[in-house]
């Protein structure tokens, strides 16, 4: 079963209307019947590939789960500088080129706090950012974050505006953080969540929804991408591309 998609350039341009047959399947998949609403080949074609994997996050014992702290509702326990027993808050502004650079002097980089919820273990983690803005190229920016970068914390805490896609089970190796910056800064995965998602805010939720490799094959993609040290999303591309052709 095929279904017909009519789409234009603009609000106006019916003389450009064209339709595309794609199949029902390609379109509407998932248990939850997601609807991609697809608007040239070239997004069918990125359909096509990445739905030929079938594992999902979930599926791999990973998931992308919400930032803990809302900044603005926990003001007293919100510090500037480091002091005995404050932990590190990070923010959207800490993802730089792939990586997360703490501190970078900005304020409220500390929290100090025995709530539980507020808190995560320090281990391997793929930060995303939950909000973009609609002239900035990607929906998708994320950085590695690895703990035994930062040692000395034991617990760390996320703010709300960010994402963050965690081992369930286990704790991630970094080859597999890697190896999942390689998908989310690829130019296909954005393309992808694009076609899912037309909003300029990343939902976890459809996230932990989207196709991806299997275990191994991500961690392979990252030992690639740990000696080519090229977190560009050309670099992620030209790994992804031996993958899904």
């Amino acid at each position: 079963e095929s279904v017909t998609i009519s789409s234009t350039n603009t609000n106006k341009d019916f003389d450009n209307c064209r339709e595309i047959k794609v199949p029902y399947e390609l379109i509407v998949s998932g248990e939850d019947k997601y609807v991609y609403l697809v608007t040239s080949e070239k997004e069918v074609e990125v359909l096509r590939k990445l739905n030929k994997y079938n594992k999902t996050l979930p599926d791999l014992g990973l998931r992308m789960k919400t930032g803990l702290t809302v900044d603005f509702r926990n003001r007293d326990i919100l510090r500037d500088e480091e002091e005995e027993g404050t932990i590190p808050l990070f923010y959207s502004q800490h993802i730089k080129q792939g990586q997360i650079k703490f501190p970078i002097q900005k304020e409220h980089e500390y929290i100090l706090t025995d709530q539980k919820g507020l808190m995560q273990e320090n281990k391997n983690y793929l930060f995303v950012k939950r909000f973009t803005a609609k002239e900035e190229p990607r929906r998708l920016q994320c950085g590695v974050y690895l703990s035994r970068k930062f040692p000395q914390y034991k617990k760390i805490s996320t703010q709300n505006k960010i994402n963050f896609i965690d081992g369930v089970l286990t704790e991630m190796s970094e080859c597999l953080v890697y190896g999942l910056y390689v998908l989310f800064n690829s130019t296909i995965y954005d393309e992808y969540y694009r076609i899912l998602n037309g909003s300029t805010q990343v939902n976890s939720t459809e996230i932990n929804n989207m196709p991806v490799p299997e275990l191994e094959t991500i961690q392979e993609m990252g030992r690639k991408l740990i000696k080519t040290r090229d977190f560009s999303e050309k670099g992620c591309d030209l790994i992804l591309e031996g993958y899904y052709g």
